[in-house]
């Protein structure tokens, strides 16, 4: 008989820890407030208390976020981003 060699469920590999979030992130690759490595971890938008699933920039010290204006699109084929002022939070899920 032929047995695999089973490791211990004790040993937890360790979860690499997230980078801080920025003031102003942008899920745009083409902008210069992209940060990849942010994205590699699933980050969540908190705005005037409710969570926002479509937010495409914030910032949180100057309190806005950029969401698309429905199916609207700008001459290059971008979504239309309209502009909501509030209180911002941003974190990893």
């Amino acid at each position: 008989m032929n047995q695999a060699k089973s490791t211990p469920m004790t040993e937890a590999t360790p979860l690499p820890l997230p980078i801080p979030l920025p003031d102003r992130l942008s899920s745009d690759p083409r902008s210069p407030h992209h940060v990849a490595a942010v994205f590699e971890h699933d980050v969540g938008i908190r705005f005037n208390d409710k969570e926002q699933i479509n937010v495409q920039e914030y910032c949180i010290s100057e309190g806005w976020i950029k969401i698309p204006a429905g199916k609207t699109l700008d001459r290059k084929g971008q979504p239309l981003l309209i502009k909501l002022k509030g209180k911002v939070q941003a974190f990893y899920r």
